[in-house]
């Protein structure tokens, strides 16, 4: 019997119950983001009373824009138990050179958004070959791309920022559709497209597989290495999208983009139920993670508190995430052999 066999034998002997005990022990990580964003959200509507103007709640969701892109790209990535932190300095790499672009060549606009994407793009499969073929750790092929992408993007700018951009530069980043930002609705569709890729395509699942156990998916005949890239590929394009959204926002490409936004992104990614240990992960947590932070950062300046407690707050809720996630692993894994003893 193979190991893919095993495992599927192992899964039918597990009681009903306990199957479902898991699944609402997976959803109690995201129900704690969603009741720490209604806590949040409640105390600044009192603490502060220009937090419920329409502009800062616009500015809220325009700021949690960029990272909850960015995010569902590593959502994807940690699903296969992998870890990408380029993203940051792809975001900061694309901008610059999409805006170069526009700047310095007169590529039209929407071109320019495309290349800055797939400039996004290349980078995510140098990523996914070093871990596929190279034999990379996830962790060491990322944060080389960090470095190159980093250092790129002062060699091409020469450390100066690309201004000069036209004004239809701003829309994707400061324009509307109608009483909507455009950021805001870039953001709904990828996180359709996002929760449409887990639920409902091969991708979706395999990548499930893969971070669930990735020697069992590969021995029932999966191409790992394959999709494996791919989920690279579209953290790097959603890193290059984002990276275009900022540089829209400032209508000009920023060298120092970007430095510390993995940090968020993984934490947008984290709080909102993702395993670091992989095969778990929803958009829509990740969606709460990423408001949760920006709620954090917005009150901050509401309230005049000393940015550096931002980082302390983000980092004291990343160590409970994932000492819940530990928790409710190892309790997952007594019903497991709990089952197996007892068929």
């Amino acid at each position: 019997m193979s190991e893919a066999e095993a495992m599927g034998s192992e899964r039918r002997r597990i009681p009903l119950s306990d199957v479902w005990r898991d699944r609402i022990r997976a959803a109690v990580s995201q129900l704690a983001a969603a009741g720490a964003v209604v806590v949040l959200f409640g105390y600044l509507s009192f603490a502060s009373g220009a937090f419920l103007s329409a502009n800062n709640l616009f500015n809220i969701g325009v700021q949690s824009a960029v990272v909850a892109i960015i995010a569902i790209g590593m959502t994807m990535v940690i699903i296969t138990a992998g870890i990408d932190l380029s993203v940051g300095s792809v975001a900061a790499l694309s901008g610059v050179l999409g805006a170069m672009m526009v700047v310095r060549y007169g590529i039209g606009v929407p071109l320019a958004i495309m290349l800055g994407a797939a400039i996004g793009a290349l980078a995510g499969m140098v990523n996914g070959l070093l871990i596929t073929q190279a034999g990379m750790a996830p962790f060491i092929a990322t944060l080389g791309m960090l470095s190159v992408a980093r250092g790129l993007v002062y060699i091409v700018t020469d450390s100066v920022a690309v201004s000069g951009a036209p004004p239809e530069f701003k829309l994707l980043g400061q324009g509307k559709l109608g009483p909507l930002p455009i950021p805001i609705l870039a953001l709904v569709v990828v996180a359709l497209a996002g929760h449409f890729i887990l639920t409902r395509t091969k991708l979706g699942r395999y990548a499930y597989a893969m971070g669930s156990n990735r020697e069992a998916a590969r021995l029932s005949g999966i191409p790992v290495k394959r999709y494996l890239t791919i989920v690279y590929v579209i953290s790097g394009i959603l890193a290059g999208f984002g990276g275009m959204i900022a540089a829209s926002r400032v209508n000009s490409g920023q060298p120092n983009f970007g430095i510390g936004l993995e940090l968020d992104v993984i934490a947008a990614t984290v709080i909102g139920g993702a395993s670091l240990f992989g095969g778990e992960g929803k958009v829509i947590g990740t969606l709460l993670g990423a408001l949760l932070i920006a709620l954090i950062r917005n009150g901050s300046v509401l309230l005049d508190i000393n940015t550096f407690y931002q980082q302390v707050i983000i980092g004291v809720i990343i160590w409970i995430a994932v000492f819940w996630d530990q928790y409710r692993r190892r309790a997952a894994s007594e019903v497991i052999s709990g089952a197996a003893r007892n068929p």
